[in-house]
């Protein structure tokens, strides 16, 4: 079969996502017809049907389900690839890092010297996003490089970088009854509540919706919730909250990640330069262990 183009591609997804030949192409701007036709065309070069159509509803097949996901890919990937081509092209380079507020646990600031003084270093960009952001922006193109969190992230297709490993910590108002304690459970907190996450994936919890750190701190302090967060949390604290230990909390990770087969040097500098600080800071905390 000769190779699909990305018209096709987006074709199937504007009907895929619509479930609807008129409402598709009126998003495309152009006729139903030809619409029509050049589905067609593509189920039968794939061989497959794609699409189930009565005079009342569109509906995916299981070939359907499977290629509209693997199609979002590739256009993703076509798209990335146009945005990292412009950026490599300009005058002047620059690599884009991306990370969630408070993200890095305090490691960036130490890369940052470290990475300038390689050849390969070129000016730096952070983008501070929102929760959940970092992995999009890195599959679509606007980034270079991302701080991710394990298991939090999706990390495929992601070549990636261990940086560090945290323990959990309670964050809790000042006035809360287990604000005294050396550390906890996770039982000790239940019917305390908890906040919910906004993101590109929400998580479950039923408490009040938290966008990022800073809001979650307010909403600490003033005794509305209490979250479990990994430990370097600590050092961006506020003075009306206070951090305990969970002894039974999962542990979590920071993980430095770029696109596989990535071949910037500029990028390949940055990640040596985040291996070696991290590489530092175990060593140091391995010394400073009782």
């Amino acid at each position: 079969m000769d190779a699909l183009e990305t018209r096709e591609l987006a074709y199937f997804v504007a009907v895929a996502e619509e479930l609807h030949f008129g409402r598709a192409a009126r998003r495309l701007g152009m006729a139903q017809p030809p619409l029509s036709r050049a589905i067609q065309r593509l189920e039968r070069r794939m061989g497959v049907v794609l699409l189930e159509r009565t005079s009342r509803a569109v509906s995916l097949t299981p070939a359907g389900i499977v290629f509209l996901a693997e199609s979002h890919k590739a256009l993703d990937a076509v798209a990335a690839a146009v945005r990292r081509a412009q950026r490599a092209g300009r005058d002047v380079p620059r690599l884009m890092v991306a990370m969630k507020s408070y993200g890095d646990a305090g490691l960036l600031e130490r890369i940052m010297p470290m990475y300038r003084r390689d050849p390969d270093a070129v000016e730096v960009e952070v983008v501070v996003c929102g929760i959940g952001e970092q992995a999009r922006m890195l599959r679509d193109g606007r980034v270079d490089l991302a701080f991710l969190h394990a298991p939090h992230d999706d990390l495929s297709g992601f070549d990636t970088e261990l940086l560090l490993t945290q323990d959990q910590v309670a964050v809790l108002p000042r006035g809360h009854r287990l604000a005294d304690r050396a550390a906890l459970v996770l039982a000790d907190l239940d019917g305390d509540p908890i906040p919910c996450w906004t993101g590109p994936s929400p998580d479950e919890h039923s408490g009040p919706q938290v966008r990022d750190p800073g809001q979650l701190m307010q909403l600490v302090a003033l005794g509305q919730v209490v979250a479990v967060v990994p430990e370097s949390v600590r050092h961006h604290a506020r003075s009306d909250v206070v951090c305990v230990p969970v002894l039974d909390g999962s542990r979590s990770s920071i993980l430095l990640a770029w696109p596989e087969r990535t071949r910037s040097r500029a990028v390949a500098a940055f990640v040596r330069a985040s291996t070696d600080v991290a590489a530092s800071g175990r060593v140091i905390e391995t010394v400073a262990a009782p």
